[in-house]
């Protein structure tokens, strides 16, 4: 089945969209403040003119985050693709890295995309939160894992009722496809390998850390060695310490 031909109108706005986008960025990355009326000066159109594609500043917020989100993720993945399909651990370690060191160098893009409140569900350009492209990557991999390793999951029954809801009605960019229901507890991981992944990078874009730290990068490191055993890859730990490291040295922030 061949899809339908777009229509010039159809593909004008499209290439209106990608424009307000990398216009948006590139106002980022030269610390300009984002808005409405700095993206269609700087496109030569009125405000007015923006409004019919974007009609409000949280629409261009979450518009311009998503694809982000989208186009930095495809650095993470070329970072696995560096690894062989069946190193599941190593392609985990170092999407993680090259993740640290893109919202290092991008904090801006990196804030506008991880920094921002879910807050406007009409946006008609707004892609669900269950759609993030990096959360789809990383839970991917995390499943990866474990289809690989077979490492234990918590069972539904021993969670919190909260988290019960959360791993049974899952509201977070992960395939549940394919997971049996008394295997759930994989998605309490997710959650739980994405909060240490999230918070410590945070924590040093933000300059919420010691610098000495940050440089090193000896916290980001200890985070991601202390969850390994969590998946199944005590074993590989040193191996795995020696790829971050190496990530981190050859593409620094």
């Amino acid at each position: 089945m061949t899809a339908e031909p777009t229509t010039r109108r159809e593909r004008q706005r499209e290439a209106t969209y990608a424009e307000i986008v990398t216009t948006s960025i590139a106002l980022l990355r030269e610390r300009e403040d984002l808005s409405l009326r700095a993206v269609a000066q700087r496109m030569g159109m009125t405000a007015p003119a923006l409004y019919r594609y974007v009609a409000s500043y949280q629409e261009l917020v979450d518009l311009v985050a998503f694809e982000i989100d989208r186009e930095a993720t495809e650095r993470f993945r070329a970072a696995a693709d560096e690894l062989p399909v069946d190193d599941v651990a190593g392609r985990l370690c170092v999407s993680a890295a090259e993740f640290r060191q893109w919202a290092h160098g991008s904090p801006r893009e990196f804030g506008l995309v991880f920094a921002n409140p879910i807050a406007d569900s009409a946006c008609i350009r707004r892609d669900a939160l269950t759609l993030s492209s990096s959360g789809h990557l990383f839970t991917g991999q995390i499943r990866a894992i474990w289809e690989q390793r077979h490492f234990p999951v918590p069972a539904v029954a021993d969670l919190p009722p909260a988290a019960q809801q959360a791993v049974l009605d899952p509201v977070i960019p992960a395939e549940s496809e394919g997971i049996a229901v008394e295997d759930r507890g994989l998605m309490w991981v997710y959650m739980q390998g994405w909060t240490q992944l999230y918070g410590v990078v945070t924590l040093e874009v933000f300059g919420h850390m010691d610098p000495r730290l940050v440089e090193s990068g000896d916290l980001f490191v200890d985070t991601m060695l202390r969850f390994a055993p969590r998946i199944g890859l005590a074993d590989d730990v040193p191996r795995l310490e020696a790829l971050i490291r190496e990530r981190i040295a050859a593409h620094p922030r």
